[in-house]
């Protein structure tokens, strides 16, 4: 398997590196048929890391992320389009996927079920979001109390922070079946994601600076920081993880 968590810290600020890493090796041993269907691509980039054929379509709806994405080349197509909206016809296809995408959405009923439009019947969707404990396990919210969860929560762009019975409804009402789900990234590591927004601020002055979050991209500079992260970059399910992945199937 690659080195998921180097390809990460690469270009990443290595608190969504830890994360994105993760997920990355959830994918490898998933059926994805084609024509594949990533609602939420964002600037591509962990399509671009994540599988080794492109994806047949990327849709989003931001203009400079999706624009972004292009340079990557993950995608065969790509579409600004909001997820409630798709431009494409029913059952069109054979799967897809949301990475960490679907939390952010306001009207999260509307684009599942516009998902579940444009998918086969039979046809996988994978998609992971943070669950209830992504905010109950803050560490500074011990502290600082409910303040500071709703402060981390609008920062984080947080809409749901859901639990598998509140998906499972949704999804159902979409039109989907949950086949399996579980939950990873226990709360050692949510910590480690916490704190990464703060100590990952010189990572955002290099962003404004040059446009890129990690100015050397060497193993040698990015070694210890791996070392470190190593530890907290489980792919194994936990019981008491902060974050839930799901695969639902288009009944």
């Amino acid at each position: 398997m690659k080195d998921f968590l180097f390809l990460h810290l690469r270009d990443l600020p290595y608190f969504r590196a830890l994360l994105r890493s993760v997920e990355s090796s959830f994918y490898q041993d998933l059926p994805l048929p084609a024509p594949v269907y990533d609602v939420g691509c964002g600037d591509g980039h962990f399509a671009s890391l994540t599988f080794d054929s492109k994806i047949d379509v990327g849709l989003d709806p931001w203009h400079g992320p999706i624009h972004e994405a292009k340079k990557f080349g993950a995608y065969k197509a790509l579409v600004e389009a909001d997820g409630a909206a798709s431009p494409f016809p029913n059952e069109y296809f054979a799967s897809g996927f949301s990475n960490s995408v679907l939390e952010h959405i306001p009207h999260i009923d509307a684009v599942l079920k516009e998902t579940a439009r444009v998918l086969k019947q039979g046809a996988p969707f994978y998609f992971c979001v943070p669950n209830s404990a992504y905010l109950s396990e803050l560490s500074i919210s011990k502290v600082l109390g409910k303040r500071y969860t709703e402060w981390f929560r609008v920062i984080s762009r947080t809409q749901h922070a859901d639990n598998p019975d509140v998906w499972g409804a949704r999804l159902e009402r979409a039109g989907f079946e949950v086949v399996r789900w579980w939950h990873y990234f226990p709360p050692a590591s949510l910590r480690v994601l916490e704190w990464g927004h703060y100590f990952g601020v010189p990572s955002l002055f290099a962003r404004i600076l040059t446009g890129k979050w990690i100015v050397a991209r060497t193993y040698w500079n990015l070694w210890l920081t791996k070392k470190y992260l190593e530890r907290y970059a489980s792919t194994q399910p936990a019981e008491n993880g902060t974050y839930t992945f799901y695969i639902a199937r288009k009944r």
